[in-house]
């Protein structure tokens, strides 16, 4: 019988095999954990991007109808003392704060009945002629106030607690609106008119964002429109984990600076901040 003899692998052929396996190995788990944590680092990426744009619309779009002169800071719900906008803030100050006039009725329009079709809630002009001072009305062309008085009631409101706010002498006014006499295109007053000027904005709550010390931005609303006031009403979490939120005024412009925290999770310890900037006119 002839015997065939073929040659094996040597000892060390199979070593040389055995390290380059390990390499390639060890390469493609390297590019498989890159993969993986670029993976979650866009994933945390897009969520704070999506969670931190959202908030600072909200926040621009209720900003959009503050009624100059009523946009302050202050450092605590109750703070007496509050500071102009335009002023220079301090760290302390954790609070922006504004009243905000009636969007929803101004632009409602009521087609339902023929004496009040295309009139809005209130038409923000105001008849002088017709609004005597020492009185404790104004006439207000174009209005449906019963529209106003329904919208208001929906969302929580009350015309009773609403106010006017107009500019006379180069200084900010503000009067009560008395709901008793308050109907058609007459509203009225809990004060007498001293001064008067063609246009008026209403409004019926003010707004306050809070930044607390764990990262929550609240907004507070449905309470007294007033500068300045104690805030106080209804409240609810606009965005968490915040990291910081600057806010500062130059005329009648408030611009905003709002951060958020993503943390990456999946055992990485490390987190992300996204931050977005806008400017209210």
């Amino acid at each position: 019988m002839k015997r065939i003899l073929r040659s094996g692998f040597s000892m060390i052929e199979l070593i040389v095999v055995i390290i380059v396996l390990g390499i390639v190995s060890s390469i493609g788990a390297e590019i498989i954990a890159n993969v993986y944590e670029s993976y979650i680092l866009q994933r945390a990426q897009h969520r704070a991007s999506i969670k931190t744009e959202l908030a600072s619309i909200e926040i621009a779009n209720r900003l959009a109808y503050a009624i100059p002169g009523t946009v302050v800071r202050k450092s605590t719900l109750n703070d007496a003392t509050p500071t102009d906008i335009n002023e220079p803030g301090t760290p302390a100050d954790i609070i922006l704060q504004w009243v905000g006039s009636d969007a929803d009725s101004f632009k409602t329009i009521d087609n339902t009945a023929a004496v009040t079709r295309r009139r809005p809630g209130w038409s923000g002009f105001c008849d002088v002629d017709n609004s005597p001072l020492g009185g404790t009305t104004i006439s207000t062309p174009g209005s449906n106030l019963a529209l106003a008085r329904t919208i208001i009631a929906n969302l929580g409101g009350d015309i009773n607690n609403a106010a006017i706010f107009y500019e006379a002498n180069n200084t900010l006014q503000t009067r009560g609106v008395n709901s008793a006499t308050t109907a058609g295109e007459t509203i009225g007053l809990d004060t007498t008119v001293n001064t008067i000027s063609e246009h008026y904005k209403l409004a019926w709550t003010s707004y306050a964002l809070e930044a607390k010390a764990g990262g929550d931005l609240v907004l507070h609303y449905n309470f007294t429109p007033q500068r300045g006031v104690a805030v106080a009403g209804s409240s609810q979490i606009l965005l968490r984990n915040v990291s910081t939120f600057e806010f500062t005024g130059d005329g009648r412009t408030i611009r905003f600076k709002l951060c958020t925290r993503e943390d990456l999770g999946d055992g990485l310890a490390q987190g992300i901040a996204i931050c977005k900037e806008k400017a209210v006119f």
